[in-house]
């Protein structure tokens, strides 16, 4: 009897949280390089995002994104809560290896499925008849799950965004500013998407992401009037997005998370290992381009990803790369393969294009991949900014703030790793997802509601 009264409760509860979960929506807003130090700094005018931190959950110390700590990876990262050894995003694109002797290369035009290994979220929940958007969400192009997708594919979104979407966009005046704006602009086409969608057919997931901050800091530095500027106009634009959810009537059903993908260090210098190796004959340059590359770099900010092209002589060159850029000015580490399980990366073994082998480059000091500058380490003319760094640097950790519903007031964590995000958010909608590294946060969340 105990037992079938057990089995009685257990049912009724499934039915309750299923029922709090067909009525839930979920809003994620990436601010990409927002860095974690942001939240707290009496400096950054940033009122909206801090409502919603004291109102709901935050990550004292940030949140600790994945390697490499660039765009497209972590971005991955934040909808599947894998790492990219097994998502498969590595770059800001896809890396292509070509042959014997030539420089691999990366090429951004390309689809989810030819980028991601894995299901998004967004798949998930249309296997489950749930509805989602993507506003410059990276790797989503060309989706066949996303109702309304306007996609991170640079030069090519008017190929990929959906066609009622873009109509819309059009119809308002609105595709000629993002296609001729600037960053500030497009970020506002961006938000404007967003509040069409929610006043028109509210999404269960929509994820929007936002660019304008990076590329401030990326040309000033953080921590610059420039930075703090922008963070504050897009708290301004949060603030309209909760505007437009309590029109819309679903404020009070609605969680939001305010995450970024990445924090950012100022650099003054550029470490360039191509040049170390072409003065070692590792490449060959003729009419000003690449001819022959026994080992070339690709850098990705704070890491170079370093590909040795050879078969026959991939570990001489190995020990050449390791003996010239191991002590040498810039440098924090030089990794191999037996490295990258550590650092959540694959090894060139079960992902073709990934390096085979990583430089990482010390504070303030960028990876270049010039191979005609005037020596291995040059100096900027001007400070700058960059990311890519090993994410144990506690510079690269990325803003964390969740609140509303189903999300418990007060609470917080010391850290919390980005892997968590994509379970957190498939949990308060009712969906598991099919694998992950990450795990529920259920410290966050409130069971009452």
């Amino acid at each position: 009897m105990f037992r079938l009264l057990s089995l009685a409760a257990a049912a009724v509860l499934a039915i309750g949280q299923a029922a709090i979960a067909a009525d839930r929506h979920v809003v994620v807003i990436s601010l990409d390089g927002f860095p974690a130090s942001y939240l707290d700094d009496p400096e950054v005018s940033i009122p909206v995002i801090r409502s919603l931190r004291d109102a709901g959950a935050m990550a004292d110390e940030g949140l600790i994104v994945s390697n490499p700590s660039v765009t497209w990876p972590n971005h991955t990262t934040l909808m599947t809560g894998l790492h990219p050894a097994t998502h498969g995003v590595i770059f800001n694109g896809l890396p292509q290896r070509h042959g014997a002797g030539q420089p691999a290369t990366v090429e951004r035009e390309k689809t989810q499925q030819e980028l991601v290994h894995v299901p998004l979220l967004f798949d998930i929940l249309k296997r489950k008849g749930l509805s989602s958007a993507a506003i410059q969400w990276p790797c989503a192009a060309g989706s066949e799950s996303i109702d309304d997708n306007f996609p991170a594919i640079p030069y090519a979104a008017e190929r990929y965004i959906t066609p009622r979407l873009l109509a819309e966009l059009e119809k308002a005046g609105l595709w000629e500013k993002y296609k001729n704006g600037g960053a500030a602009d497009k970020d506002a086409v961006r938000v404007e998407a967003a509040l069409r969608i929610i006043k028109d057919r509210m999404p269960r997931l929509l994820a929007l992401h936002l660019i304008e901050l990076d590329s401030t800091h990326h040309q000033h530095g953080p921590d610059t009037p420039q930075g703090r500027t922008v963070a504050n106009r897009l708290d301004g634009l949060i603030g309209d997005i909760l505007k437009a959810l309590n029109e819309a009537g679903v404020r009070d059903k609605t969680a939001l998370f305010v995450v970024s993908d990445h924090g950012f260090i100022t650099t003054t210098k550029t470490l360039n290992p191509n040049v170390a190796f072409v003065n070692e004959g590792l490449i060959e340059v003729k009419d000003g381009k690449i001819a022959k590359a026994r080992a070339h770099v690709i850098p990705v900010g704070g890491i170079g990803m370093i590909y040795l092209t050879d078969p026959a002589t991939r570990e001489e060159d190995r020990a050449t790369v390791r003996r010239l850029l191991e002590d040498a000015e810039g440098v924090a580490a030089v990794l191999d393969p037996a490295d990258f399980a550590r650092l959540g990366l694959p090894t060139p073994d079960a992902h073709p294009g990934m390096a085979d082998m990583v430089v990482a480059a010390k504070e303030g000091y960028a990876v270049g991949g010039s191979f005609t500058a005037k020596s291995v380490v040059t100096k900027k003319k001007s400070p700058g900014g960059t990311h890519g760094y090993l994410t144990t640097e506690p510079k690269m950790r990325a803003l964390f703030v969740a609140s509303g519903a189903g999300i418990k007031p007060g609470s917080k964590l010391p850290e919390i790793e980005n892997i968590h995000i994509a379970p957190t958010v498939a949990h308060l909608l009712g969906v598991t997802l099919d694998r992950a590294d990450g795990r529920v946060l259920t410290e966050l969340l409130d069971d009452a509601q």
